[in-house]
């Protein structure tokens, strides 16, 4: 039992399974058929096979498809010739001559047309897709590169918030300080006004004759 894939699609995996359906679609066969053989080719389901066609390959080979379709028509045309071919000669005589004749005008056209425009096409587009997957790497590294620089300005920023609320806590300290020593100082300076003023109050005692005599 070959192995299901699941990895991503390479482009040998698209141009395999453009070749086959190509080759299936030029001979009248079934799209189905050719699912299933590039699936045993590749190890993928014939329905992945499918699905990978519809979304994304076919779209790339318009042209070549309907070269394909040209090239079966004319086909099923030679053999509808061969079947109503006239009696006196052997019909499958007839469907081997025009088969041969037809072979050789499909190589022909193949490698004149379908072919070379389908390798050139393969080709380019092989460079189109590197060139898409350098730009791919190039802007995940320059994401990456933006994360990081993220990553570094959230931390700094809680840096910069743990050293304001460390300021905030020592300011309100030194506010407290301030106001505390503002009351000290103020008792302090009314304290010495009241000593002073006591001092300024004249004082008296009384003499051996009960009279009140002033001390200075």
């Amino acid at each position: 039992m070959t192995a299901v894939r699941q990895d991503a699609w390479s482009p040998d995996d698209d141009l395999i399974l453009a070749e086959v359906t190509l080759r299936h679609i030029r001979e009248g066969s079934t799209q189905l058929a050719a699912f299933e053989e590039v699936g045993e080719r590749i190890g993928r389901t014939s329905a992945a096979c499918g699905f990978r066609w519809n979304s994304c390959v076919r779209k790339r080979y318009e042209e070549a498809i309907q070269i394909a379709k040209q090239q079966r028509q004319k086909r099923n045309y030679l053999k509808k010739q061969a079947i109503v071919a006239t009696p006196h000669v052997s019909s499958i005589a007839v469907y081997d001559a025009e088969e041969r004749a037809f072979s050789a005008n499909a190589v022909t056209t193949e490698e004149g047309l379908s072919v070379d425009s389908i390798i050139r096409f393969l080709r380019q587009f092989k460079t189109t897709y590197q060139d898409v997957s350098r730009q791919i790497k190039s802007f995940e590294k320059e994401l990456k590169e933006k994360d990081d620089e993220i990553d570094r300005l959230r931390e700094e920023n809680e840096r910069l918030s743990r050293e304001v609320n460390n300021v905030q806590t020592d300011y309100r300290a030194v506010n407290d300080d301030y106001k505390t020593l503002i009351q000290i100082m103020d008792r302090a300076r009314r304290l010495a006004v009241l000593t002073h003023e006591e001092e300024a109050k004249p004082r008296f005692k009384m003499d051996a004759n009960g009279n009140l005599e002033r001390i200075e």
